[in-house]
């Protein structure tokens, strides 16, 4: 009777299985990217967010690293560790170029990623224990600036949707565009709801 080699997924007993470990590493990545929308002050505040998409992929790496050192002695080619080790290293470095250099983030993908970011600040502004009227009354005011630039962001993606961008695609220098009189007085409505 013929033993066949260990495959990737059965490995011998004592050495661990690469479709097994990349299988946890993708799960909580998976898992860590859901998660990081559980502190948002309202679910439909959890617009998609590139930015959180590449911290999670960043983390992952960082995990890969953390993961195999630990686990160094659980699998067997030394070249394959020092490629998959090397792999995450690079991995991580060009996530957190993404994340920093925002390079892929255009109007609408920054509106999504600045609505569950605000949604935190509203979270945390309501529900903290704070017991000073001076601290209260700062957070109170960032809690209508946000509710009032969420609704906005809102409104402005719909438009964007709708009828498409307004600039050539080129940033406006030392100078914010403004919202139309009608989206504002929309955004103002919704936030005194």
């Amino acid at each position: 009777m013929s033993h066949a080699a260990p495959s990737d997924t059965h490995q011998a007993k004592g050495h661990g299985s690469w479709t097994t470990f990349f299988a946890m590493i993708a799960t909580s990545m998976v898992t860590m990217f859901v998660m990081t929308y559980f502190n948002s002050w309202q679910v439909d505040h959890d617009f998609f967010s590139q930015t959180r998409m590449w911290m999670a992929l960043m983390m992952g790496m960082a995990m890969i690293v953390v993961m195999l050192g630990f686990m160094w002695g659980m699998y067997r080619s030394t070249t394959t560790k020092l490629l998959v080790m090397g792999g995450a290293l690079l991995g991580g470095a060009v996530f957190l170029y993404l994340v920093r250099s925002q390079d892929t983030v255009n109007d609408e993908a920054w509106m999504k990623a600045m609505i569950p970011h605000h949604s935190i600040a509203v979270l945390t502004s309501a529900r903290a224990n704070i017991s000073d009227p001076r601290v209260r009354k700062l957070a109170d005011g960032i809690i209508r600036a946000q509710v009032k630039e969420i609704e906005e962001m809102k409104l402005l993606i719909a438009d964007i949707d709708k009828n498409g961008e307004l600039g050539d695609g080129q940033p406006i220098p030392a100078r914010t565009t403004d919202l139309t009189p009608e989206l504002m007085a929309e955004a103002q409505q919704a936030a005194a709801r």
